[in-house]
């Protein structure tokens, strides 16, 4: 599985947000839907909350690709 580090500026980042913004999902309603469906996972357990605060270190997992975030 591939994983992509990207960079936040910020305390955190909300999980939906993470997604649209690392390109895991083309369009924030995207996001929305396959984090209420199950779809995706924080590091290594799926999350149904797409408001989920991500912080340095978390590794968020949608259909074959994985994110870490570090936050600066």
């Amino acid at each position: 599985m591939r994983r992509e580090k990207i960079k936040v500026r910020g305390e955190f980042i909300k999980l939906q947000d993470a997604l649209k913004y690392s390109g895991l999902c083309m369009t924030g309603g995207h996001a929305k839907t396959a984090v209420q469906n199950g779809e995706v996972k924080v590091n290594g357990e799926i999350c149904a909350m797409r408001g989920k605060k991500l912080r340095t270190g978390d590794v968020a997992e949608f259909d074959g690709r994985e994110i870490e975030i570090i936050l600066v």
